[in-house]
């Protein structure tokens, strides 16, 4: 007895080893996707931050110091000054298109989207001396939007009014130098209310933030795409999500916002890049607030089996007590081997599913892979525990072993839950058929030494 204990252990030492390597697999499989987005991301887009748009004007200005030796030294400084929209409006619709190298596959998403910023007035844009007698000097006022990739642009226009402004590349705006900028005449500078329409249509990868740079910032955005993630600081105050897409809509105020203090710091050194979002909507101080949309992509076959994967050794414990009970409480004899066989066959069963899921949807590869074990556990179990109806309740109860892993996979939220009342229910049902056992009488049994064959007398 104590010789096929230690069996067993090693058998399960052996399974464990086998489970950990199939799990290196799925996690160098994850690797390979993860650098196959990374490739397309290079070669077309990544994830697009909108900043803007933002009015600003570089500055110098100029005076003469006169030293105790009578000695005149000029003095200079440089500034920037920014006007930032009193509102903005962003009405956008994204259409989301796969694009794959080799096995491994990503949603590219292509953004149009109408903006609308209004400045009250643009006085902020006058210079104002420091010095007196200082002579300055100020560039022409710039109209600029940022975007975080600009190889992402497909098509930008803006007018003001009827009067359509030339864009050119670059914003020449500190730690936001990508995007597009067009040169605003002086006659427009002033106390006036000032008005800029853009059409913007922008591809990238993954995700779509915005920085809530008005003073009342107004976002909507509809998709093709049924799996959204919304994230960053702020969420939509309304949000509707089918298997069609969604719509969601934004409203954020400066006054709850730092955004428009951090874009607008006219000194470079103090300017502020947008930092990915945070999970539990937190801002870090060194980052400029934004609110973000992530298209989540659910074929993302490698997490499920990676899921998957981890529940391994719990069903093949769940298993090797079948097999135990079935030998315990029918005097059978199971070697260790055996043990050894029915665990590979449990583990190969994650291997079909990984290599199965990459070329077909995950539900198939699930059904094919599950099936086969089935069949094969039920197959040897009624040649090992003697007939045929042995093996079929051990191979039906295998089939439910699966069954319950794939509601475990599609329900991640409730997947503890489901768990532990699985768990509890299996140990109540064998807790029930084993009520009445004698454990003292059938170890005695079993450990019990077979009488040696008499020989007949010569």
């Amino acid at each position: 007895m104590k010789q096929k204990i230690g069996a067993l252990a090693l058998v399960i030492l052996l399974l464990v080893l086998a489970l950990l390597k199939i799990s290196d697999v799925v996690h160098d499989r994850q690797s390979y996707r993860q650098i196959a987005i990374q490739s397309i991301a290079q070669s077309l887009a990544g994830s697009q931050t909108l900043t803007g748009p933002l009015i600003h004007r570089a500055c110098t200005e100029e005076w003469d110091v006169r030293y105790e030796d009578k000695k005149v030294q000029t003095e200079r400084r440089e500034f920037t000054l920014v006007a930032a929209p009193a509102s903005l409006t962003l009405k956008g619709a994204s259409k989301l298109e796969p694009r794959a190298r080799g096995l491994h596959a990503t949603q590219v998403f292509n953004l149009k989207a109408d903006i609308v910023a209004e400045w009250a007035g643009t006085e902020a844009l006058k210079p104002v001396a420091e010095h007196a007698g200082s002579r300055m000097n100020c560039g022409q006022p710039l109209l600029m939007m940022a975007v975080s990739d600009s190889r992402g642009i497909r098509h930008a226009s803006v007018k003001i009014g009827e009067q359509v402004l030339a864009l050119r590349p670059g914003t020449f705006y500190g730690s936001y130098p990508r995007g597009v900028h067009a040169p605003l005449p002086m006659a427009l500078i002033g106390a006036l209310p000032l008005q800029a329409q853009m059409e913007l249509e922008l591809v990238g990868t993954e995700s779509i933030s915005i920085v809530p740079l008005g003073g009342d910032t107004r976002v909507q955005i509809t998709s093709n795409w049924p799996h959204p993630s919304f994230s960053g600081q702020f969420l939509p105050v309304d949000r509707k999500v089918t298997d069609e897409g969604f719509e969601a809509s934004w409203r954020v105020s400066s006054l709850a916002s730092t955004a428009q203090q951090d874009v607008t710091q006219v000194d470079a050194g103090k300017r502020k890049a947008v930092c990915p979002s945070y999970s539990d909507g937190s801002a870090n101080n060194t980052c400029v607030e934004a609110f973000s949309v992530t298209f989540v992509d659910p074929s993302n076959t490698y997490a499920l089996s990676d899921r998957a994967t981890k529940y391994g050794l719990l069903f093949i414990g769940l298993t090797f007590l079948a097999v135990g009970m079935f030998e315990f409480m029918k005097s059978l004899r199971v070697h260790p081997i055996q043990y050894l066989l029915v665990g590979a066959a449990m583990s190969m069963f994650f291997l079909l599913l990984v290599s199965l899921s990459e070329h077909m949807p995950f539900e198939s590869a699930y059904a094919i892979a599950s099936a086969a074990c089935v069949l094969l556990l039920t197959y040897y179990a009624s040649h090992m525990l003697g007939r045929w109806s042995r093996g079929l309740p051990f191979g039906l109860g295998i089939a439910t072993l699966y069954g319950m892993l794939f509601v475990l996979l599609q329900r991640e939220q409730t997947a503890l839950l489901l768990g532990a009342i699985a768990l509890f229910a299996v140990l109540a049902v064998i807790m029930m058929l084993t009520r009445q056992v004698d454990w003292y009488a059938r170890f005695k049994q079993v450990e019990a030494p077979k009488p040696e064959p008499v020989k007949a007398a010569g």
